[in-house]
């Protein structure tokens, strides 16, 4: 709670081992607040947070120590090498052998700049080094909290590599919070959407397209069209001036046939792949609609 907001409520996730996994949300939405109570930073006005089967408010080493994470702006000391940084940040989960250090570095893409202060490293580069902090350890769940924030289009893409590598060749499962859905959806195989503190949706990411099937419609007057097909049970709705959802039993060639037969020639009839974006906005709209009594 924050004052009598509710931040986060009643919240479980399932982030299935090996996946790279999405929480979304609007600004203010909840996700920075439930990853701070999953790294024991924020503390839950009631109620327990666990992570792994472990609760982290009394039992926070245990629930963690298989826990990475980059979590709000890291500090570094920019007068010292990234090198010099790893090493010191290193002594609070315990000493790392220079092994370890070497191995981190190169998984990140920083080996040739480890020896650079950190004044002089950009800020893809900086977001690269918090990323060996995290895997100092050597997790086995990865939290990342808007990892890409700031980053231009060059190191967006840098980032994103960089993630699927340690995906793929580590097998790190991947929590990732973002407002990038383009990234989140090049990147993640399941999400969750958070509304004011509450779940909204989670699930896989490729279920998403098969939720609704929208037809894109070209015609002489979408909204007549649109208005007859309602009338005689065809679609369930519209949207946009060109979209229009079938029912269920209901296909293009029937949509067709009956527009026609109604003197409306139909230019066009195509299928609309769903994007997550559309999807979100739906999810965001639905869930803030008040409920009928």
């Amino acid at each position: 709670m924050f004052g009598r907001r509710a931040a986060v409520d009643d919240l479980t996730l399932t982030v299935p081992r090996g996946a790279i996994y999405g929480l979304l949300g609007h600004n203010g939405a909840g996700k920075s607040t439930a990853i701070g109570m999953m790294l024991g930073q924020v503390w839950p006005t009631r109620g327990e947070v666990r992570v792994g089967g472990h609760e982290v408010t009394s039992h926070r080493r245990l629930a963690l120590q298989k826990v990475g994470a980059i979590f709000e702006a890291p500090v570094f000391y920019d007068y010292l090498s990234g090198w010099r940084n790893l090493e010191i940040l290193s002594q609070f989960t315990g000493p790392t052998p220079p092994a370890r250090l070497r191995e981190v570095i190169d998984l990140v893409g920083l080996t040739g700049r480890e020896q650079s202060r950190v004044r002089t490293y950009s800020h893809g580069m900086r977001t690269r080094l918090a990323l060996a902090q995290a895997l100092l350890p050597n997790p086995e769940l990865l939290i990342l909290d808007e990892p890409g924030d700031g980053l231009d289009p060059e190191g967006t893409h840098e980032l994103r590599l960089t993630i699927l590598r340690l995906n793929r060749e580590m097998g790190l499962t991947i929590l990732l919070s973002s407002h990038l859905l383009n990234e989140v959806e090049q990147l993640c195989t399941g999400i969750a959407m958070l509304n004011r503190g509450r779940k909204v949706f989670e699930g896989p990411l490729a279920g998403i397209r098969a939720e609704q099937r929208w037809l894109r419609l070209r015609t002489g007057d979408f909204a007549a069209a649109a208005k007859e097909l309602k009338s005689a049970g065809l679609i369930t709705s519209d949207r946009e001036g060109r979209l229009i959802e079938p029912t269920p039993d209901t296909g293009a060639d029937q949509v067709v046939r009956h527009l026609v037969a109604h003197g409306m020639p139909v230019f066009e009839i195509t299928p609309e792949e769903q994007t997550l974006e559309s999807f979100y906005l739906s999810q965001m709209k639905d869930s803030r609609e008040p409920k009928q009594p």
